[in-house]
């Protein structure tokens, strides 16, 4: 995909210029990598999405996704999109909103039944697929919305706000599903002003402000310190500790060395947290850890990551868990049965069919007796 001289100005009744929502941008995003579109509220951020999607026309510039115009029939195909809000029919329910979806799509009835289920288990939501869209948190409508950008296969994911609404556990789950669309090749493009979000997954950002870019570049060059230099290790006894302290504020001012001890972040503190008040969960009739990734949307990828497998663990029941340590052995493989014997003991153990009663057909008697009883019944309504 690339973007050359994007330009879109909104107008009034009068044609007069009323806001200029994006202003002369560039940008590419490659396949499979994962790119961030960063910036506070009404900076462009989703003006420039809609003008990806072929849903506004620019005013001036040039937009190519997949070598077409995203205004192409068969690009549009190619694309899933999650818009900021949730536009579902409230009245059905979930399997029939990802029926609905597919059918757009032209699958075939097995293939969207498939994807459905599959889509509903990942997404958390396959203990609920009865209830009506209308009756879900936003963030249950969130998971669905997900699941719908993700029907068709798309190479091309466009998220807008994805995580919006979603607890904790639900925003690590988009993540990782994030992170495995990107192992398998395809191309996401991340729309949110939640910089957490962003930081975990995208490998490129670009950050808007007033329909401008003022920055862009990937993770490791923008927010890299040169200036500072960061030393880690375990543990060191006191008189250590003194010496090397000693060593480098014969270099560096005092005031510019701090010694703490390193935190994990509120996310990851969470989950951990989370994991082990599972182990006395009840059932809940809202939306629960989903679980692996959908088969058609791994592609044959055997071994996942261990970001992938997560929340899997945290959806386990407490006595379903692996125990922690090495990998156990491969089971031997079962021994060969003796055909003959086992055809012989199954014919022994299968009892003989019944033979039909001769009561199952009626007697002639019986036939005359049912047309006297049938004749009654016409002169008395006679």
């Amino acid at each position: 995909m690339s973007v050359r001289g994007l330009t879109k100005v909104f107008k009034d009744f009068w044609n007069r210029p009323k806001a200029r929502a994006v202003d002369n941008v560039d940008f590419e995003v490659r396949r499979g990598e994962v790119f961030g579109l960063l910036g506070p509220n009404g900076s462009g951020k989703s003006t420039t999405v809609k003008l990806l999607l072929g849903l506004l026309n620019p005013t001036r510039g040039h937009i190519e996704v997949f070598g077409h115009s995203p205004r192409h029939v068969r690009t549009k195909s190619r694309i899933g999109y999650l818009p900021e809000e949730s536009y579902l029919y409230r009245y059905l329910n979930s399997r029939e909103t990802l029926d609905f979806f597919g059918n757009l799509f032209h699958l075939s009835r097995g293939e969207r039944d498939s994807r459905a289920g599959q889509l509903l288990e990942m997404v958390g939501l396959s203990q609920v697929h009865t209830r009506s869209v209308g009756e879900f948190s936003k963030g249950m409508q969130r998971r669905i919305g997900l699941a719908q950008a993700l029907i068709n296969d798309p190479d091309l994911v466009i998220l807008d706000e994805p995580t919006s609404g979603l607890d904790p556990i639900g925003c690590r789950e988009i993540k990782d599903l994030i992170l495995a669309l990107s192992r398998r090749g395809k191309t996401v493009i991340l729309s949110s002003h939640l910089l957490a979000d962003v930081e975990d997954v995208c490998d490129r950002v670009v950050i808007y402000y007033g329909g401008r870019i003022q920055a862009m570049g990937t993770l490791k060059e923008l927010l890299a310190e040169p200036d500072t230099l960061r030393i880690t290790t375990p543990v060191l006894p006191r008189e250590t500790l003194a010496r090397v302290l000693e060593v480098i504020r014969h270099d560096v001012a005092a005031d510019k060395v701090r010694v703490d001890n390193p935190t994990q972040n509120l996310e990851s503190y969470f989950l951990d947290v989370v994991q082990k008040a599972r182990q006395a969960a009840a059932e809940t009739s809202g939306a629960i850890s989903g679980a692996r990734v959908a088969a058609y949307l791994r592609a044959g990828n055997e071994e996942r990551p261990p970001a992938e497998k997560i929340l899997d663990r945290l959806s386990l029941p407490p006595t379903a868990r692996p125990a922690a340590g090495p990998k156990p052995a491969t089971p031997a493989a079962a021994p060969a049965v003796d055909a003959s014997k086992l055809e012989a003991l199954t014919k022994a153990a299968t009892p003989a069919p019944a033979k039909p009663k001769a009561a199952e057909e009626p007697k002639p008697a019986d036939l005359s007796k049912a047309d006297e009883k049938l004749s009654s019944l016409l002169g008395n309504k006679k």
